[in-house]
C-alpha cells in the first residue's frame, strides 16, 4: 500500500503547489511558491476560538483533514457535577420553563441577578407578587415547588439522624452454624419467656422462714460466688445454684445452721446439670469447714429434688443474657460489665421481684450507659427483649445503686471477683449515676 507523500520533505508534486516551482535568487534550489488560497495563522486562530479545551484527533487522508466532519460530530463537553443548591435549582427551573411562557402583559421591570458561571436571570417570586400582577408565571410557581421539595428533603435528612437504627437480623451470620438452630431460635426464646415464671419466686417468701432472713441469704450467696470463682465453674452453674436455693426456701422452711448445707447441695445439683467435671462431695464438705457429713449432703439432695419435683430445667437470667447481648451487638467490655451488674443483683433479695429476662435486659442497658457506649435501647434490643427503655427504669436504677456501694460493706465478693484482670477490672468503672435522675428516662 502506497502512503501519502505529504510527510516527506523531499517529495514534491505539482498538484500540491499552487504557484509552481520558482528559482531562488543566489542559489540553484527550487522552493514551493506560496499559493493564493493560503491563509494567515491569525485567520486560522480566529476560527479556533470557542473550541473545546481538549484537542481532537485529526484523520488525514491524502493530505485532506477531517476537521469539518469532526465539527459536525462534535463531542459534547463533559458536564460538571455541582451540588444542587436552592439557587441552582431555581436557575435550572427558570431555564426549563421560561421558553414556554407567553407574555401577554408588559414585562415587569426587575433587576437581573446574573450569575458569573450561569447565563440566566434569577427572579424572586416575592418581588414578582409585590408588583401587583395577579398571574404568576409558571416557571416561578415551579421554582417555588422545587424549593419546597428541597426544604422537605432537608427535614427528612435531619430526621434520619434522630430516628433509631432499623431492626438488625442478628442470626444472619449463624445460618450455616447448625448449633445455633437459627430456624428455631426465636421460638425457643418465646417459650423461655412464657415459662420463666417457673424460675421466679415470691418476692416476700422470707416471711414464712422462721430462723432465716434476707441478710443470711445474702451472706450465703456472696460466699457461693467466691466458691464458684475458685472452682472455676461455668457461669450457668452459678445462676442455676441461686435459683435452686430461692425456689427451695420458698416452699421449705429450714433452720439457720442448715442454710449453708442448702447452699452446697444446690451447687452440687447445678454442677451435675451444667458441668462436665463435677466437684466431689468431699470437696464441698471441705469448703464448708467440715460442718456437714457426706450423708447429710446426700439426704439434703434428695429432699431438694423432691421438693422441686425434679424441675431443674428453668430459664435463668444467664439464658436471656446471651441472647440480649447478641441483640445489642455488645463487645467484651459491655459483656463483663453486664455480668458484674447482674451478679450484684443475685445477692440482693429485693431483686427477686423482677423476672430473669428483665434483669438481663436492664443489666445490658445499664452496662452500655456505664461505659458510654449508648444511652438508648434500640429497636433490635426492644424486639428481642420485649421491653422498652422506660420499662427498665426501676430495675436499672437499683443496679446503679448497687454498683455505687459494691466496694463498701461486708459483702464484697462480686466486687473482688470483677476487680481482677480476668474480668477486665469491670468493678473499677464509675457507675452511671445520671440514671438515678428522675427526669432522665
Amino acid at each position: 500500500m502506497v502512503g501519502s507523500d505529504e510527510n516527506f520533505s523531499g517529495v514534491m508534486r505539482a498538484s500540491n503547489l499552487q504557484g509552481g516551482l520558482r528559482p531562488v535568487v543566489g542559489g540553484g534550489k527550487l522552493t514551493a511558491g506560496v499559493g493564493q488560497n493560503r491563509r494567515a495563522l491569525s485567520t486560522i486562530n480566529r476560527n479556533v476560538i470557542g473550541a473545546p479545551p481538549l484537542p481532537y484527533a485529526v484523520n488525514k487522508r491524502n493530505g485532506i483533514s477531517d476537521n469539518k466532519a469532526n465539527a459536525a460530530n462534535k463531542i459534547p463537553p463533559v458536564p460538571i457535577h455541582r451540588p444542587i443548591t436552592r439557587k441552582l435549582a431555581a436557575q435550572i427551573a427558570s431555564k426549563q420553563q421560561q421558553p414556554a411562557v407567553e407574555v401577554t402583559k408588559p414585562p415587569v421591570p426587575l433587576a437581573p441577578n446574573r450569575n458569573e458561571s450561569e447565563d440566566c436571570i434569577i427572579i424572586d417570586a416575592e418581588e414578582y407578587k409585590a408588583t401587583g400582577d395577579s398571574s404568576v408565571p409558571m416557571f416561578v410557581q415551579h421554582t417555588e415547588a422545587m424549593m419546597e421539595e428541597i426544604d422537605r428533603m432537608d427535614e427528612e435528612i435531619e430526621m434520619e439522624d434522630v430516628e433509631d437504627c432499623p431492626i438488625v437480623d442478628i442470626d444472619s451470620t449463624d445460618k450455616k452454624n447448625t448449633l445455633a438452630v437459627v430456624e428455631y431460635i426465636d421460638d425457643i426464646y418465646a417459650y423461655y419467656k412464657k415459662t420463666e415464671v417457673l424460675s421466679c419466686v415470691p418476692p416476700n417468701y422470707m416471711e414464712q422462714q422462721i430462723d432465716v432472713n434476707e441478710r443470711m441469704r445474702a451472706i450465703l450467696i456472696d460466699w457461693l460466688i467466691e466458691v464458684h470463682y475458685k472452682f472455676e465453674l461455668m457461669e450457668e452453674t452459678l445462676y442455676l445454684t441461686v435459683n435452686l436455693i430461692d425456689r427451695f426456701l420458698a416452699v421449705q422452711s429450714v433452720i439457720r445452721k442448715k442454710l449453708q448445707l442448702v447452699g452446697i447441695t444446690a451447687l452440687l445439683l447445678a454442677c451435675k446439670y451444667e458441668e462436665v467435671s463435677v466437684p466431689v462431695v468431699e470437696d464441698l464438705i471441705l469448703i464448708s469447714d467440715k460442718a456437714y457429713t457426706r450423708n447429710e449432703v446426700l439426704v439434703m439432695e434428695k429432699l431438694m429434688v423432691n421438693t422441686l419435683q425434679f424441675n431443674v430445667t428453668v430459664p435463668t437470667a444467664y439464658v436471656f443474657m446471651r441472647r440480649f447481648l447478641k441483640a445489642a451487638q455488645s463487645d467484651k467490655k459491655v459483656e463483663l460489665m453486664s455480668f458484674f451488674l447482674i451478679e450484684l443483683c443475685l445477692v440482693e433479695y429485693e431483686m427477686l421481684k423482677f423476672p430473669p429476662s428483665m434483669l438481663a435486659a436492664a443489666a445490658i442497658f445499664t452496662a452500655q450507659c456505664t461505659l458510654g457506649v449508648s444511652k438508648e435501647w434500640n429497636k433490635t434490643c426492644e424486639k428481642h427483649s420485649s421491653y422498652a427503655k422506660d420499662q427498665l427504669s426501676e430495675c436499672s436504677r437499683l443496679m446503679v445503686s448497687f454498683h455505687q456501694k459494691a466496694a463498701s460493706g461486708k459483702l464484697t465478693g462480686v466486687h473482688r471477683k470483677y476487680s481482677t484482670s480476668k474480668y477486665g477490672y469491670a468493678a473499677r468503672c464509675e457507675p452511671a449515676s445520671f440514671l438515678l435522675e428522675a427526669a432522665w428516662f
